[in-house]
């Protein structure tokens, strides 16, 4: 398998940008999830498994290392008055932390179309992903068949498939070594709307618990640091 798309998504949520050359440590893709909203009320992080407006605002990163968000009319900030009145509520935009894991919010029934219940859960310390086990995710083109590549905002999309048979497997692709790790459980968010006409579908989460056990791509441990380019090979190392 060759790497097809490299995706860094630099506040928890929102839009990424896609990238032809992407620097990979043991936390991930150099500024992937770096940033994240958080309700000043609640002290909560928001996701889009909550708040679904996140999908349709974007994030980048400046050349100087700053973050920041694209709204959907256009406009460019980081400020927190400008995001709260986007969203509607008092939002802070944090840099991660590494001796802090936050909070969020999943619904209690993940296939619900209309979540009514909800649950808080603990994400990892550092850069905002939802797991300290998932710092990288993969998925290849034979996974996602149909369905577009955003709705599962992996790092690193495969051209080809047989991701899933290198589970405890090392592996290597550009100058980065890998371990592949467990396939990851899919949540509500797969289901949402994103901007480009891509539309709320809920049979996607349905047809992934009933044809893949709820489960869809792979994660992986970064062993040894370096570079991923577009067009490298994803190839396990021999024994």
């Amino acid at each position: 398998m060759r790497v097809h798309e490299l995706w860094r998504h630099p506040v928890k949520s929102l839009q990424g940008e896609r990238l032809a050359v992407a620097e990979i440590d043991p936390l991930g893709i150099a500024g992937d999830r770096r940033w994240a909203l958080f309700d000043r009320d609640t002290g909560l992080g928001l996701t889009a498994r909550r708040v679904p407006e996140l999908l349709f605002g974007a994030a980048r990163l400046r050349d100087d290392g700053r973050v920041e968000v694209v709204l959907p009319d256009g406009t460019v900030t980081s400020d927190d008055a400008v995001l709260s009145g986007w969203l509607g509520r008092r939002v802070e935009l944090r840099e991660a932390a590494d001796d802090v894991a936050p909070t969020y919010e999943t619904p209690a029934d993940e296939e619900a179309p209309d979540p009514s219940e909800w649950l808080q859960w603990e994400g990892a310390a550092g850069p905002f992903h939802d797991s300290p086990r998932i710092r990288l995710s993969l998925v290849s083109t034979g996974t996602l068949g149909g369905w577009d590549r955003r709705r599962f905002r992996a790092n690193v999309v495969l051209d080809g498939e047989g991701e899933d048979r290198l589970r405890g497997l090392e592996a290597t692709v550009g100058g980065v070594r890998l371990r592949v790790g467990a396939p990851i459980p899919r949540c509500v968010m797969t289901t949402r709307p994103q901007p480009g006409g891509l539309g709320r579908d809920t049979s996607v989460l349905k047809t992934i618990h009933r044809e893949r056990d709820g489960l869809l791509a792979v994660r992986a441990a970064v062993l040894g640091s370096g570079t991923v380019r577009v067009g490298d090979v994803l190839a396990p190392t021999a024994d």
